[in-house]
């Protein structure tokens, strides 16, 4: 175990996937940091993250660069590098702009989605309700994710896709805090909202959207802190 890093046991990624080591280390730490797996605030240590991600330093070095232009984190002179600590102005203003996104993202489901589509929403919704009655907040977080990605493709818009995925990665760093707050009430949310698609109302599918994605962000900022 690390002494500074302090990856829970497990955690850690296996870097299987081909292409070039600094992507697949730099995915390897994105989905660490997303999930939380590395804390918001904490000191991130190149050699014994190399250490755990069985590489040397400079892919780890590489990839904590592009994760600090990406916002992901902080470089701090003299000190390292740290996982960084979103404001809630930042959070803020990422779930507002996804409720923007996944409200149009309804409204368009529910003007041409067929019966195949309402069925996957429906599968989706049981396995995030199984989740969340097994207390398994990391398998509530994926399950969220993959449902409301399910919801932007049975849209068919490719740029609203493309706008949606720059923000995904951030809606499950900002979510994974409050899942279990969420629990089964965002479930009952997600049930309204498949049958305002499957009835084909864009209007009340666009309101129930807008109300959950709401929900979670006022949530978010009235979050216990640590």
């Amino acid at each position: 175990m690390f002494s500074t890093t302090g990856l829970p046991q497990g955690a850690v990624p296996k870097l299987e996937r081909p292409g070039p080591l600094r992507d697949r280390v730099y995915e390897a730490l994105l989905e660490l940091i997303t999930t939380r797996a590395l804390q918001p605030g904490q000191h991130l240590v190149e050699s014994e993250l190399a250490g755990h991600l069985g590489v040397s330093r400079q892919p780890v070095r590489e990839a904590l660069q592009r994760l600090s232009t990406d916002g992901w984190v902080d470089l701090r002179p003299a000190q390292g590098a740290f996982v960084h600590e979103p404001t809630e102005e930042e959070a803020d203003q990422l779930l507002t702009v996804r409720t923007l996104l996944e409200a149009e993202a309804a409204r368009l489901a529910a003007t041409g989605v067929g019966r195949a589509g309402i069925e996957v929403l429906e599968q989706l919704c049981a396995e995030g309700e199984r989740a969340v009655a097994e207390d398994d907040v990391d398998g509530a977080v994926a399950m969220n994710a993959r449902f409301h990605a399910k919801v932007m493709e049975l849209a068919g818009n490719t740029v609203l896709a493309e706008l949606a995925a720059q923000v995904d990665r951030r809606v499950r760093w900002y979510y994974t805090p409050v899942a279990r707050q969420r629990g089964r009430q965002s479930w009952i949310e997600h049930r309204e909202l498949i049958a305002a698609i499957a009835d084909g109302d864009g209007q009340l599918a666009t309101e129930v959207m807008r109300a959950h994605t709401e929900h979670t962000r006022k949530t978010y900022h009235e979050r216990p802190r640590d």
